[in-house]
């Protein structure tokens, strides 16, 4: 048995790929447990107001967590390509591996996964992340993957993002990471705000500030589809080219802007035209409680007041006797 087990101390194992993202089950963890919380008072809500209040607050929290979870996610820009290409620098070795890019708005992540994974005596299976956020150096973080001997796809993929490549993308994707999670941020106010004057029963300006909520989502996407560029340089590994397309993120946040929109513009237009179906869509019509109060006020008979029971007529008076004192 030799020193470390045969293994160099200053060279760590895979950096094995995360079955799911911790920061992702955070944030759905806690509004889950929102809404389950929210359900079981559910029943105490009489009739029909019970189906439209459920339909609000699960269309409330879902917005809320798509605007939150996307600014963690590393899938607004995704790519894959199977190849097969050398393993490390400065051998012949190869081995066949699919290698998938993966962008976010604070970094990327670089996969590389064997075909099978255990190849060559090891188990081919990375997931490196080389942030560019506020705080973060891209061009540290590869280098510390440089010290550690990263496979060479990996570092050949992270190399094009660098601040020194002619490929010339790290500005524009660190720039537009940084301006559409600030845009995102406001977005996530404007959604608590409309919250707020919802639960106040403030019907329009709250469909006005889910439809501000919609302007912002959408003008982040924007934001980002003209910030990014197609790489100047093509990443090859032989002949087969590893392209990126728009990922789930991106379409996730697209959808719920899309969302947004049409529910301001629904609150908005039925405020105008039939007020009243959208108070009874928020359980405000109570038309019929009312009416009920308002007749409950009324005298049953006109007999029955006061001022009735205290006028007699003087023919029905019963003489009396006077005793003088």
């Amino acid at each position: 048995m030799t020193l470390w087990n045969g293994s160099y101390p200053f060279y760590p194992g895979a950096n094995a790929y995360f079955p799911f993202d911790t920061t992702r089950a955070v944030i759905v963890t806690v509004f889950l447990s929102m809404l389950v919380t929210s359900i079981i008072i559910l029943p105490g809500i009489p009739g029909r107001a019970r189906l439209f209040w459920f339909l609000r607050l699960v269309l409330g929290l879902f917005v809320g967590a798509v605007i939150l979870t996307v600014q963690f996610t590393r899938d607004w820009e995704t790519g894959w390509v199977q190849a097969n290409t050398s393993y490390k620098s400065f051998s012949p070795v190869q081995v066949n591996a699919d290698i998938g890019l993966h962008i976010g708005l604070a970094g990327l992540n670089v996969t590389l996964r064997g075909n099978p994974v255990k190849q060559i005596n090891e188990t081919i299976n990375y997931n490196e992340h080389f942030p560019w956020s506020f705080g973060a150096d891209y061009d540290r973080s590869y280098s510390q993957g440089l010290e550690k001997g990263l496979p060479s796809p990996i570092l050949y993929v992270a190399e094009k993002f660098s601040r020194q490549s002619p490929c010339a993308v790290h500005g524009q994707y660190r720039t537009a990471g940084h301006y559409v999670s600030l845009i995102l941020w406001v977005a996530f106010c404007t959604w608590l705000i409309s919250t707020l004057l919802f639960s106040m029963s403030i019907l329009l300006y709250g469909g006005q500030m889910l439809l501000l909520t919609a302007i912002l989502i959408l003008f982040s996407l924007l934001l980002f589809s003209t910030m990014r560029n197609t790489l100047k340089c093509p990443i090859h590994f032989g002949p087969a080219p590893l392209r990126t397309d728009y990922g789930e993120s991106f379409w996730l946040t697209l959808a719920t802007g899309l969302l947004c929109l049409l529910l301001g513009l629904a609150i908005i237009i039925l405020n105008s035209l039939q007020p009243e179906r959208l108070k009874l869509i928020f359980s405000l019509d109570r038309s019929s409680e009312k009416e009920v109060w308002d007749k409950s006020c009324l005298p049953a008979e006109p007999s029955c007041s006061a001022q009735d029971g205290l006028v007699v007529p003087l023919g029905e008076l019963c003489p009396g006797t006077a005793t003088r004192l």
